[in-house]
């Protein structure tokens, strides 16, 4: 397919007397839930991938443990986990992070409080808890030899001690990348926590990259709009101008959906030609393109947006399955043309430098139609989203800026050479990604 990493939710041990379907309440960070496996296996498995070239990133929870976890029978300190034994729900108002006029007691009762009963809330202000902490995660970066780690619930421990083991990581892996998961939708708020801002109060979190949920919004937003002046496509347009916000834009993880959210397929309206249109811009905007799994194949979940529901099996290796998204047996026509477009864009894009780090400039969308560019000093490829109802003659001259002398073509989808010329015609509600020379 073109994948180059998987990240796969929490592993580790989750015995509640309860049940915790997520992963997020663990209550052994040492271990791998036995429902999965062993300790010996999660390193197989991570040495086979990456012999194969697929890096793994490891699901890591700073934040809380599960109420079952040992150490709560006799917690090491009294400081040990927040508000104990009488806990306080969070106040979710993850803006006392950055709030120059927020209270102590607003930031205590976001960063103290727990999630849910179930899931007590880590003092990491305790240095033994920080350093257990820290020494967790470089333990399981050298056992499995982990390529990354995606952080949970990010804004919710202690940001100085979450400074502290960014700095840890980095001093022992330079190139080690670490992704944080802030669920806002104001890039002023994601930016704050990336490595080298400049911020007003002084604070550098030191985390190389941030999950991008203002683009997902905006993406998705942008192709279900009517189109106008202000909203439609103009509003991806607009999204990706507030990237002077961040010190690094071409680092944060972009991504059509995730587990936490109703499928891409579901919020674009189940229409093909959007969600084409979507998964084009995702794997070849600026940023580290992550996809959910069976997104490939249009998965669903009819059923409702419950979370069980969301992140239901992958179709292929299971008992009774009738459809299997690996071989092919069972789909659909149109997820066979979906699956085969998403591997065919992925793995031109594992092999395209201008792609991965190339200069972006957009120009403001028109009519239903948004163009923007990935450059290098050697590399141009044009992409051109046409949400419009009709094929459209694209007018090459006003991107003659980035266009220069080139005389040809090619279609990266399609494969094929065409001549450059004074227009490009672009099929109605498609995209095109033009590789120029």
């Amino acid at each position: 397919m073109g994948f180059t990493a998987v990240w796969l939710n929490p592993v580790l041990e989750n015995d509640q007397s309860d049940w915790s379907y997520h992963g997020y309440a663990a209550t052994d960070f040492y271990r791998v839930d036995r429902r999965f496996g062993t300790n010996a296996e999660y390193r197989e498995m991570a040495n086979t991938a990456r012999k194969m070239g697929v890096k793994v990133i490891m699901d890591m929870i700073f934040n809380h443990c599960g109420s079952s976890h040992w150490w709560m029978e006799n917690p090491p300190f009294p400081d040990w986990i927040n508000n104990y034994p009488d806990y306080k729900i969070t106040s979710h108002r993850r803006t006392v992070n950055m709030d120059p006029y927020a209270s102590q007691y607003d930031i205590e009762a976001m960063t103290d409080g727990w999630f849910v009963p179930s899931m007590p809330d880590l003092n990491q202000r305790n240095p033994f808890m920080a350093n257990y902490l820290i020494q967790n995660s470089i333990w399981w970066i050298e056992y499995a030899h982990l390529a990354g780690i995606r952080m949970d619930t990010y804004p919710y421990p202690d940001k100085e001690m979450m400074a502290e083991w960014n700095s840890r990581i980095l001093l022992e892996y330079p190139g080690f990348t670490i992704v944080g998961e802030e669920w806002s939708l104001n890039p002023a708020l994601i930016s704050y926590w990336q490595k080298d801002q400049n911020n007003r109060d002084g604070y550098n979190g030191m985390i190389t990259s941030m999950m991008d949920f203002p683009l997902q919004d905006a993406v998705v937003r942008g192709l279900t709009e009517q189109e106008d002046f202000a909203t439609g496509l103009v509003t991806i347009y607009e999204m990706l101008a507030n990237d002077f916000l961040y010190p690094d834009p071409g680092k944060l993880v972009i991504f059509p959906d995730n587990h936490d959210m109703p499928r891409f397929y579901m919020q674009v309206g189940m229409d093909d030609d959007l969600f084409r249109l979507g998964i084009t811009l995702f794997l070849t905007i600026r940023g580290i393109p992550q996809i959910f799994y069976g997104t490939e194949i249009l998965m669903t979940h009819r059923e409702g947006n419950d979370h069980g529901v969301i992140r239901k099996d992958f179709p292929g290796g299971w008992p009774g399955d009738r459809v299997n998204g690996f071989t092919g047996e069972g789909l659909t026509a149109e997820q066979k043309e979906m699956q085969d477009y998403i591997k065919t864009l992925l793995n031109y894009r594992k092999n395209s430098e201008v792609l991965h780090t190339g200069t972006l400039t957009h120009f403001a969308p028109e009519n239903g139609v948004y163009v923007y560019f990935r450059t290098n000093s050697s590399d141009t490829v044009m992409v051109i989203l046409n949400k419009s109802e009709k094929e459209v003659l694209l007018p090459t001259d006003r991107f003659s800026e980035i266009t220069g002398r080139c005389t040809k073509a090619r279609n990266v989808i399609a494969g094929e050479w065409i001549e450059w010329g004074d227009s490009v015609i672009v099929p109605a509600r498609r995209p095109l990604v033009l590789e120029l020379e």
